[in-house]
């Protein structure tokens, strides 16, 4: 049960090693789980979950582990079994307990155990000790089982079951996006520093070096100081099949801007795609031009478009896809490949669930931008992107749609 415990919790992505289990099997030896479930669960969580995220996927594989494990009476009666007709096991245990054990045939065994199940189904404060084997249970003090862990006793067991099943800590998980401070701090991952501008700062081991090769006299060694080197350019959706996200969008924005992690960082929005024109403000009252847009930055900015990518398909991939700047022009695909080859370092974040991103226009724009779920691994993975140059082939192919416009 151990083993599949620990095979389920790798299962649900925590990341359990092998030194962690080696130390829970100690705190187990040590007794410090009190011979109880509940108290089990306590120690195991304490000692194997490192990442306050990882408390909901724990909490499940207990669940699904332990799930019945004081009602499955057939299988603790195999496992009574078993561990009996094992002589190895009766070497290790305490003299007084293997002489009550002798004394008592396996039938006798099954009767008590099955009678303290019996008691601990009316009585939940953890009964009494057992009669007419000297005061002591061959189980242990609350019909405890071989394995170490009170069956029932004091309705730890469903205690800790209980608290599992809830999932309490759900909320926790990282496939979640929980508060704008863990935004800001997955964003701020995406800062890089590069020493730029005037010499005004000592290099001291630049000095060192410098002055024991001028055997001794001092030469003194400036540098340009460290300083962020990351521009954004963050462009959002808004209206229509956005508002249900205009609270996880309106988080991201405040982390995005108030985090202190960009050298700058530039806003615009659009709806549903980009035209021939984008806007400062979500009321589209002050507009810039695309080109003009992309005249005035370079392309070292970072692009970070922000968007369902769920719309008509006319306006991505129709002639009259312009419809929204009330012009003809080029397709919707078509100016969004130009961004994405005039900023070759960009992503996009999909609030939307990862099981529809199938869908026609969401992965026509899957092949122009990489894409990302507004989550916090989400963001990680769009940070650690961002931080790497683009692939020749990506740059060809977003080129290309480019210029098909």
């Amino acid at each position: 049960m151990f083993l599949e415990f620990f095979y389920n919790l790798r299962a649900h992505q925590v990341r359990v090693t092998t030194h962690n289990w080696l130390a829970l099997m100690r705190a187990l030896a040590m007794g410090l789980h009190e011979n109880s479930l509940d108290g089990f669960y306590q120690v195991a969580r304490c000692v194997l979950v490192s990442d306050e995220s990882h408390y909901d996927a724990f909490d499940q594989a207990f669940a699904e582990t332990f799930r019945g494990v004081a009602k499955d009476l057939s299988k603790v009666l195999e496992n009574l079994d078993e561990w009996l007709r094992d002589p190895k096991q009766l070497m290790h245990l305490d003299p007084e307990l293997a002489a009550a054990l002798r004394e008592l045939d396996l039938e006798e065994l099954r009767e008590q155990l099955m009678q303290r199940l019996a008691e601990q189904k009316k009585r939940h404060e953890g009964g009494n000790r057992w009669i007419g084997t000297g005061g002591t249970s061959p189980f242990g003090q609350g019909g405890q089982h071989p394995s170490g862990i009170r069956i029932g006793g004091s309705g730890g067991g469903r205690s800790a079951l209980a608290v599992a099943d809830s999932r309490r800590f759900r909320a926790y998980r990282r496939d979640l996006v929980l508060d704008t401070r863990q935004i800001a701090s997955a964003l701020r991952k995406l800062r890089t520093m590069a020493r730029k501008g005037v010499d005004d700062e000592l290099d001291i081991d630049a000095t060192v070096d410098s002055t024991a090769r001028n055997c001794g006299d001092l030469e003194i060694e400036m540098r340009p100081p460290r300083k962020n080197d990351v521009r954004v350019l963050l462009m959002m959706d808004v209206g229509g099949s956005m508002d249900p996200f205009a609270s996880m969008v309106s988080r991201l924005f405040s982390a995005a801007t108030a985090s202190g992690g960009f050298r700058e960082l530039r806003s615009y929005y659009f709806h549903n795609c980009v035209y021939g024109r984008v806007y400062e403000d979500a009321a589209f009252r002050k507009p810039i031009t695309t080109p003009e847009l992309m005249r005035q930055l370079d392309p070292n900015w970072r692009l970070v478009m922000v968007g369902d990518a769920y719309m008509h398909p006319g306006e991505l991939m129709m002639s009259s896809g312009n419809w929204w700047d009330g012009k003809q022009g080029p397709v919707g695909l078509t100016w969004l490949a130009r961004l994405a080859d005039r900023f070759p370092r960009n992503a996009w974040i999909n609030p939307e669930e990862p099981g529809i991103w199938d869908a026609p226009t969401i992965a026509e724009i899957r092949g122009v931008f990489p894409m990302f779920p507004l989550t916090l691994d989400g963001l990680d993975k769009m940070v650690t992107h961002l931080r790497t140059p683009p692939t020749a082939s990506r740059r060809a192919r977003v080129h290309a749609l480019a210029r098909a416009g």
